[in-house]
């Protein structure tokens, strides 16, 4: 995998994905239109506010620890420690969580995100806030981003999946008695070892009776493809984040594309887990045979300040180390507005204007294919 510095400001200068490209083709991946489905609210605290989190909440976390944290090395800190952290000693604000999401907001707007969907735990952090007070600073922040960036963007609350089933069921019922149009549907993330998809069946139906889209982390790395399984046919999920265990069982996958279930993908998830080495890597991602399989996919940022990857990258990096063409991208712009919660007339209108601009975008580039 080629690793070399870019001096493009819309790449992470210390990414080690980004490699020399012509500024044409750097402007290409950060302008075009975007929507961006898979993304953890913790995971886009910036370093910086990051720090500043820790002096004004007085947290017991030293310099070398948030060094440690923000060090993706040989064997980085794990990004749930770095979310158990954030939970357990420093978000003791709601305003905390306005400034993460306007920040945020402010950041992805630069990348081409036209649409935006943050993943947030609640239980996590029931100890410092109320469910209604946690919500409300995001909602402001979310409002606050469309205001200045244009962005628009919604929140997605989630299961902990390492807390009891009766904690997503608390969750569920906070989310329904405290409704907001920001607020619109229901995921479930953290570890997945041992924590299948079913336990959390309660909380899922209710929310699906309530009127919430639903979602899952299922099927990452190591995990059995039953929970992609389980995901799709007992929770009745809409689409499925990560699900590369898919690839294991081509009938599963066949009844997957026959749905036209969509697959929020993370290129550089395996990366960070260390589950392939640096040159495994692009030719062993899954990513790759779920396309070959007829999957619907699109590339998304999982935890971008945490992994060092900007969602602009995770673009290129399925153009440029996973081998995807230019028309595949824009097949995969429209598998994105497809799986966005919105409502149809909505995505008509993106389809005509986003894919529009892709294509005049594209066709001012040097040959990239």
């Amino acid at each position: 995998m080629t690793r070399m510095r870019s001096t493009n400001p819309g790449f992470v200068p210390d990414s080690p994905f980004t490699r020399e490209l012509t500024a044409k083709q750097l402007a290409f991946f950060s302008a075009f239109p975007k929507a961006e489905l898979h993304c953890h609210l913790l995971g886009t605290t910036s370093r910086e506010t990051f720090i500043d989190l820790v002096r004004d909440s007085d947290a017991p976390i030293s310099m070398a620890e948030i060094e440690g944290f923000y060090t993706r090395g040989e064997k980085p800190v794990g990004v749930l420690r770095i979310f158990r952290a954030l939970e357990s000693s420093i978000l003791k604000k709601p305003e905390y969580l306005k400034r993460i999401t306007l920040e945020h907001l402010e950041r992805t707007a630069a990348q081409g995100v036209r649409y935006i969907e943050l993943f947030w735990n609640w239980t996590g952090l029931k100890h410092f806030m109320t469910y209604a007070e946690g919500q409300d600073a995001i909602v402001a922040g979310l409002i606050e981003g469309e205001e200045k960036y244009g962005i628009v963007g919604r929140l997605v609350p989630s299961i902990d999946r390492e807390a009891l089933p009766e904690d997503a069921v608390e969750l569920v019922r906070e989310m329904t008695a405290h409704r907001s149009p920001w607020v619109i549907g229901l995921g479930i993330d953290y570890r997945e070892t041992n924590h299948e998809p079913e336990n959390f069946w309660k909380a899922y139906f209710m929310a699906r009776d309530a009127g919430f889209h639903i979602t899952a982390h299922a099927g990452e790395f190591g995990e059995h493809w039953r929970n992609v399984e389980t995901a799709i046919d007992l929770l009745k999920c809409e689409r499925i984040d990560h699900g590369y265990t898919i690839i294991d069982n081509p009938e599963l996958a066949a009844h997957a594309k026959a749905l036209g279930m969509p697959f929020a993908v993370v290129p550089t998830n395996s990366y960070y887990l260390r589950t392939f080495t640096d040159e495994e890597w692009a030719q062993k991602h899954p990513i790759r045979r779920m396309h070959e399989m007829g999957l619907r996919l699109f590339p998304n940022s999982d935890d971008p300040t945490m992994h060092h990857i900007r969602i602009s990258e995770s673009w290129y990096l399925m153009f440029n180390f996973l081998g995807f063409g230019l028309a595949d991208l824009r097949a995969m712009v429209e598998n994105s507005i497809d799986a966005a919660w919105v409502t149809d007339e909505e995505k008509a209108k993106w389809k005509k204007t986003w894919l529009a601009e892709f294509d005049r975008l594209a066709a001012a580039l040097p040959p990239l294919d």
